[in-house]
């Protein structure tokens, strides 16, 4: 039965739309309310295109029409007008009796009204709904049985009649009453089916409303990490070769009366800016640097030293410990950009005369520090600036760890922990905290102040 069933009032353009609608309920009760009339109507067009044997005086006549317009009018008033689901039990008990009484006396005069007798056995069904029970519908057809059956058996009063009587009405009840069982039962299934399809349909337009915002929201991610990027590797290459050109300049400035002087710092100068236009092309399309291209991370970070030392006039050595393994791609781009930068920070802030660079294999970590002997500063009250912020996200995305010590008048390390043959943790904490289990800023921190105490 249909469970969401609300009073309502019908019209001929609701019936239309529950019959023709996707609602299995509403289509079968939208034909229990053209199915009393069609059964009316249809015996009365035989009756007076056919009329029987020894047909009505007009008189008959107008009894049987009044008697149909009676009938019209009880259905209207009983189930057309009014939605029949509203009705209590008494009021559904008086139509349904009504109903047949009228079929009954019009099939007495008319054996063609039969067929109007037939009404009972379907609107038996809205017995059912007060309260929900075949028991009542079960009554309904057989109350509809006997009269249907009285009126056209009409049995003598013998035992043989009566008991066929009997045995007819009983099998044309368990016949009828088991298959309004097993229909509405497979029209519960249906609207079952039906909302469960409903539903899946939602959750689809659901996800998908989901996946778009999904796509949409990593397209915004992939938009702001390829920013990212760029910016670090403007920072890593552009800002950086554009202060070497700077330095050069400025050197060749100062001694412009002699071209002899003058003219290596302007050779380096344009050998810088043709590096950093080569690592802008590189970083347009996500190449490593130019350095790593054709050789691995120890010759990289000797060679940057080198240039490092000799553009900058400071003291800078470059140490390998332990047995060199292969990296990642990403790692060791992560890791000589974290050496640049720190040498670009030494550059610019610690005045300092000699710096040391050493890159330590352990058996599951590289170590990475950065010495100097500059006027150092205090990381807590230090600002923190976009390099060591590029360089600390850079590190997290492959594992790696960020660990500065400095103070006033005592220089500053910076160590940088990269663990060997890991991939970045899932969920690592972009301000540089450990995920995996091990302590390499703890290793990092140690063998830092252990050199510097040295």
């Amino acid at each position: 039965m249909d469970d969401d069933a609300t009073p309502r009032r019908w019209s001929a353009r609701q019936w239309r739309a529950d019959l023709h609608g996707p609602d299995v309920w509403l289509r079968f009760e939208a034909f229990l309310v053209a199915l009393p009339w069609i059964l009316l109507l249809v015996p009365l067009v035989l009756s007076l295109a056919a009329p029987a044997p020894g047909a009505y005086g007009l008189a008959d006549r107008m009894v049987q029409l009044a008697l149909v317009a009676l009938a019209g009018g009880w259905i209207f008033v009983g189930h057309t007008r009014h939605d029949p689901l509203a009705r209590g039990r008494v009021g559904t008990v008086v139509y349904l009796a009504g109903l047949l009484a009228l079929s009954a006396v019009l099939a007495t005069l008319d054996d063609y009204f039969v067929i109007f007798v037939i009404a009972g056995f379907f609107h038996a069904y809205y017995l059912a709904h007060h309260p929900r029970s075949w028991s009542a519908v079960t009554a309904g057809v057989l109350a509809t049985s006997l009269v249907i059956n009285l009126v056209t058996i009409s049995p003598q009063p013998t035992l043989r009649s009566i008991g066929m009587l009997v045995l007819i009405v009983i099998v044309q009840t368990v016949a009828i009453s088991g298959g309004y069982v097993l229909s509405v039962r497979g029209m519960e299934q249906q609207r079952e089916q039906q909302r469960a399809v409903t539903r899946l349909e939602l959750a689809l337009a659901e996800n998908e409303r989901l996946h778009t915002r999904l796509v949409e929201r990593a397209r915004e991610a992939g938009v702001a990490d390829e920013r990212r990027r760029l910016a670090g590797e403007i920072h890593d290459t552009l800002a950086q070769g554009l202060t070497g050109i700077v330095t050069q300049v400025q050197a060749a400035q100062r001694v412009w009366h002699d071209p002899d002087r003058a003219r290596p710092h302007v050779d380096r100068a344009l050998d810088l800016a043709r590096d950093s236009l080569a690592e802008a092309r590189r970083s347009v399309r996500s190449m490593h640097p130019g350095e790593l291209v054709s050789s691995r991370l120890p010759e990289a970070l000797a060679d940057l030293t080198r240039r490092w030392a000799a553009d900058h006039g400071v003291a800078c050595s470059c140490d390998v410990t332990g047995d060199a393994v292969p990296l990642p791609p990403a790692a060791e781009v992560a890791l000589f950009r974290a050496a640049q930068e720190s040498l670009t920070n030494v550059a610019r802030h610690a005045a300092a005369n000699r710096v040391g660079v050493t890159l330590s294999y352990l058996d599951d970590t590289v170590l990475l520090d950065v010495r100097d002997d500059g006027s150092g500063f205090s990381p807590e009250a230090a600002t923190p600036t976009f390099g060591l912020t590029a360089m600390r996200e850079r590190l997290a995305g492959v594992g790696g760890t960020l660990v500065v010590e400095s103070a006033p008048g005592e220089g500053a390390a910076i160590s940088v922990s990269v663990p060997i043959g890991k991939s970045a943790p899932t969920g690592a904490d972009p301000t540089g905290a450990d995920l995996t289990g091990a302590d390499p800023a703890g290793a990092a921190a140690a063998v830092a102040a252990g050199r510097r105490s040295a």
